[in-house]
């Protein structure tokens, strides 16, 4: 039996390289990364007022930023004027940057994806060198009231009038929107066969095509632009229309793959930073006369957040590394998202712990740190959802409809 399992197991997996180190490569990636941040993003954001939404010209400054490096185009291939990163190699860098940033960025950058996965020659050479840049600041609105995790019940109507399209509707929870030169709105055209919405995707220039949008006031990631946008009567000319109507939901999809692990990720920079915080408090608050790091429960918390840290990286770390080589990653999308952003969530909650009542304060800083983690458990799939979506890929049934 011994030597039966031993020719099954070692022939067929020998040859499987199991490294769980970064290459030297990947490593100047995150240090370059970092000190990018340090040097040219931190501090626009230290010059500003932490409760309130950046001025664009902030926010153009720090996509500058950004482009210099092809975070702005990461995923869009190097031909067509992109950084054809990696879907790894973007995480690395995503990771170094301040979640409000890298949310912002990822938001832009996955809209100009779309862009050019579904998109005409014609449009990609009109459309894509100014959000490549960062000269134009785009994003993609899809949620609207009543209208989260299900986009094929999206109401927003496209109606072709002449040579245009008359876009009328409400969308919500849309990142950038309000500072947005553009926004690649998702429209029905119309139902199908089983009473869904045809979906098409309409890019919305918003100097020839105006649309009105509000701020919503958020509980983390305040610096953000997190809006409602409002179309009325709103004329596109129809050369804008992506695509065909019908694919928008495979084209929003292809960029959910990544979107999800590279969340994760933003919450593991946030855990990172508890872990830091909490172990240095650890070793300078003295009680009964000793440093509370030597108290046996003060470690188990400890223990706790590093390994929240450690194992929240690696599942996000190894879905992109999936993506990459061509997986069905579906199933470890939803679950590195799901998993990093809960456990993230907690260990910082943990350092809060850790620090006791000062933990509590703004002064510490860990409670912004909190809020902003409990902003990743919505945008591209609640915790339900990427649950549902890891069952439907493990059974092969789906959970949301027939």
């Amino acid at each position: 039996m011994h030597e039966l399992i031993g020719d099954g197991f070692n022939n067929r997996f020998e040859d499987i390289p199991m490294d769980f180190q970064l290459d030297f490569e990947q490593r100047m990636v995150q240090e370059s990364a970092a000190r990018m941040v340090e040097r040219d993003i931190a501090p626009v954001l230290a010059a500003h007022d932490p409760d309130t939404p950046l001025p664009k010209s902030a926010l153009q400054q720090i996509f500058a930023t950004c482009a210099s490096v092809g975070l702005t185009a990461a995923r869009i291939p190097e031909d067509a004027g992109g950084a054809g990163m990696s879907a790894l190699t973007m995480g690395l860098m995503y990771e170094q940057l301040p979640p409000v940033i890298g949310l912002s960025v990822i938001a832009h950058e996955g809209t100009g994806a779309r862009l050019y996965y579904s998109s005409s020659a014609e449009q990609r050479e009109r459309v894509l060198p100014d959000i490549i840049s960062g000269q134009k600041i785009a994003c993609t609105g899809v949620s609207e009231p009543g209208v989260g995790s299900d986009p094929r019940s999206i109401k927003t109507r496209a109606v072709a009038d002449g040579g245009d399209y008359v876009i009328d509707g409400r969308k919500i929870w849309i990142t950038n929107a309000s500072v947005c030169d553009l926004i690649n709105v998702t429209c029905t055209a119309g139902q199908d066969d089983k009473g869904l919405s045809r979906l098409m995707r309409v890019v919305v220039d918003r100097q020839e095509s105006p649309f009105t949008t509000r701020e919503i006031e958020a509980v983390g990631l305040r610096q953000g632009h997190l809006s409602e946008v409002l179309f009325e009567n709103c004329r596109v000319p129809k050369d804008n229309v992506m695509g065909e109507a019908g694919d928008a939901a495979k084209a929003l999809t292809l960029t959910w793959l990544a979107n999800r692990p590279i969340f994760g990720l933003f919450c593991v920079h946030l855990a990172q930073k508890a872990l830091d915080a909490a172990l240095l408090y650890a070793k300078d608050r003295s009680q009964f006369g000793r440093a509370i790091g030597g108290f046996q429960l003060i470690q188990e918390m400890l223990a706790d957040i590093s390994t929240a840290v450690v194992t929240s990286r690696l599942l996000c770390y190894y879905a992109l590394d999936c993506i990459d080589k061509g997986d069905r990653a579906n199933h470890i999308s939803a679950m590195a998202k799901r998993y990093a952003v809960s456990t993230c969530q907690r260990a910082v909650s943990l350092s809060m712990e850790v620090h006791g009542a000062i933990g509590l304060t703004r002064e510490m800083g860990l409670e912004t740190l909190y809020r902003d983690a409990r902003m990743f458990t919505v945008p591209d799939g609640t915790r339900q959802i990427l649950s549902l979506i890891e069952g439907r890929e493990l059974t092969d049934v789906a959970a949301f409809r027939p």
